[in-house]
């Protein structure tokens, strides 16, 4: 019988362990409240995550929007640059048609915006609810492990997430009344 050297290399490590190299997670010093509380720690970055996901969409989205915006009010600026008396039936009809293209988008980058605030609003929901929940099951853990309570940080202390309040300014302000685009 002919054997890989990849598969003799493995059998002879395997034989050469001992049972005492061998760790069991039956032996291990971690508790179930441990792993619960890891996993919670991994649903917390993976929520986080999802937000600055959605939130890049969002912004990914509004700039497209702005974009393209821009594009159509450059050649809008083209036409009405054309004196009345100068202007074809066509070029007349391609302004119309550019306005209501421009007045689509805005409207479709107003829904976007009404998107972003829900999402906020959502979220701002969420965590208060998951404050309230750590609230209520905190006591009852700090009493088992015996782990002091720890101080909340001072206002000062406390840092807002940049990319929140940055994505959601600057989908306020392109295209708004501060916009340079409008």
């Amino acid at each position: 019988m002919v054997f890989c050297p990849t598969f003799r290399k493995t059998k002879s490590l395997a034989v050469s362990l001992s049972e005492d190299d061998v760790v069991s997670m039956a032996d291990s010093t971690i508790t179930v409240d441990d792993i619960e509380g890891e996993l919670f720690k991994i649903e917390r970055i993976r929520d986080v995550l999802v937000r600055r996901e959605s939130e890049l969409r969002y912004m990914m989205d509004d700039i497209q929007l702005c974009k393209e915006i821009t594009r159509l009010k450059k050649e809008l600026h083209k036409l009405v640059s054309i004196p009345d008396n100068d202007k074809s039936n066509d070029d007349r009809q391609k302004e119309e048609e550019l306005l209501q293209q421009i007045q689509k988008l805005v409207e479709t980058r107003d829904f976007l915006v009404d998107d972003v605030e829900f999402e906020r609003l959502r979220e701002k929901e969420e965590d208060k609810e998951m404050a309230d929940f750590l609230k209520s099951k905190l006591p009852r853990n700090l009493k088992k492990t015996g782990m002091p309570t720890r101080r909340a940080p001072t206002r000062a202390q406390q840092t807002s997430s940049p990319i929140t309040k940055t994505g959601l300014t600057l989908l306020k302000e392109c295209c708004g009344f501060t916009c340079s685009i409008m």
